[in-house]
């Protein structure tokens, strides 16, 4: 009888030398990302600038530090982390959108090869950018730099360059040769890595009398509830019924054609809306901040977090990205076409421009509850904090990376298994979309 256990289950992903020797390869070049997020870049003091960080944890730089595994808070050779990356991933993704060049080389194999080039070279232009603007900003602040100048700035420069092309070069490293997206799994880790410090954190409060039990008893069971739905909404998918029809092997006569069906993810645009919301709404107190008027202070203080104008701008802007992130990944004419080609159809609508009318008609309905529930995960931290008093707020926009990423690193793991047979894994620990079973893709 096949084993149910899940310690049979990981016992039986090393039995597979193949997927044994990517998951070691994988957490090695984790193992690597994780030192080198903890090596201090020179001519900076690392103190002064995590003082700072603790004054402004909220905002665009708390949500990079946090993407980064606290790498920009401590100025380390790979404080940019794979955000440089990630952000030339996202511009070629639009330009794909807008430049029908660029959208039709990523269909073919030379060209999208020529785009990852491409994608390469952004990222070193972006970590340059960066690493110069965060050598200007660290030289602002006081008993950072040691000795602010040219010669800091192309130094520290050139390290957080180099350490950001390192990071990228290991997370197509992982992509190619371990398990799972590269990419994804170094911001797992990097905010997995403080799971443990703010469980001793919470024990600590509790210790103190600066939370009560009750308090965290009602803590535990909200997140255990948010945990839950967020898989739910990250595996749910609306299942659009599909038949392709099928020719016997004798003469060629078309038999009934075979029933299949295309899940349609509700929440297809995964955490971008919530950085993308969260990026634009920090901006207004940037500006503030750097122009030094009292007024624009004043309208920034508007918009911090808790305020009813945060709320709602938030809440807009995060159902507009929604769209629009969901317009940029998901084609339903190219959609349509592949149908049509197979000689499939979708029952009660004509192959071609209905199809892609349709399935754009779902996808726009199924997409509003989505954003609706990105908007509430991000939001709810700092609902909790008012309701229940807490020192502490765990964040929406790393639980919906966590659990993206985790469920999406296990189903490429059971899809190796399935092919060399090890049913004991996938009996009880399949993953499904409530409308089927799916890729859950590995980017963002």
């Amino acid at each position: 009888m096949a084993q149910s256990n899940p310690v049979a289950a990981v016992q039986g992903l090393f039995k597979t030398p193949e997927l044994k020797e990517k998951i070691l390869f994988t957490l090695l070049c984790l193992l690597i990302y994780r030192i080198g997020a903890h090596v201090t870049a020179p001519g900076v003091n690392p103190v002064g600038l995590a003082d700072y960080f603790k004054q402004q944890s909220g905002g665009l730089l708390g949500l990079y530090d946090l993407f980064t595994g606290g790498g920009l808070s401590k100025a380390t050779v790979f404080a940019l982390g794979i955000m440089p990356y990630i952000s030339s991933s996202i511009f070629f993704q639009i330009a794909a959108a807008v430049v029908p060049q660029v959208e039709k080389m990523q269909k073919e194999e030379e060209g999208r090869k020529t785009v990852e080039q491409w994608t390469r070279y952004g990222t070193v232009a972006l970590a340059a950018v960066q690493g110069w603007g965060f050598a200007l900003f660290a030289e602002g602040l006081p008993n950072v730099v040691m000795q602010p100048g040219m010669g800091f700035r192309l130094q520290f420069t050139f390290f957080l360059t180099v350490g950001a092309v390192f990071v990228m070069w290991l997370g197509e490293q992982i992509t190619e040769n371990g398990i799972g997206n590269g990419a994804s799994l170094m911001i797992f880790f990097s905010i997995a890595e403080r799971i443990w410090p703010s469980i001793g954190q919470a024990y600590t409060y509790v210790t103190t009398g600066a939370l009560g039990t009750f308090s965290l008893l009602v803590v535990l069971v909200l997140l255990v509830a948010v945990v839950a739905a967020t898989v739910y909404i990250t595996v749910g998918a609306r299942k659009v019924l599909i038949q392709i029809p099928q020719r016997t092997m004798a003469r060629g006569r078309m038999r009934e054609a075979s029933r299949s069906f295309i899940p349609l993810r509700i929440n297809a645009a995964g955490v971008m809306p919530i950085v993308f919301a969260q990026s634009v709404i920090v901006v207004p107190a940037a500006i503030a901040q750097f122009m030094g008027n009292q007024r624009l202070r004043d309208v920034a203080d508007l918009f911090n977090p808790g305020t009813g104008w945060y709320y709602v701008s938030f809440a807009l802007l995060n159902i507009f990205f929604t769209y629009f992130y969901t317009s940029i990944i998901f084609n339903p004419v190219d959609l349509a076409e592949n149908l049509k080609k197979q000689g499939g159809f979708i029952p009660g609508v004509k192959p071609g421009a209905k199809t892609a009318e349709y399935i754009d008609t779902v996808v726009s309905r199924i997409t509003l509850p989505g954003a609706v529930f990105l908007t509430a995960i991000a939001l709810f931290p700092i609902w909790l904090t008012q309701l229940v008093n807490v020192p502490f707020v765990f964040g929406g926009t790393s639980l919906l990376i966590v659990v993206g990423v985790a469920l999406d690193t296990l189903q490429q793991m059971q899809q190796h298994l399935l092919l060399r047979k090890y049913d004991g894994f996938m009996k009880k620990g399949r993953i499904k979309f409530r409308g089927g079973t799916t890729n859950l893709g590995g980017g963002f």
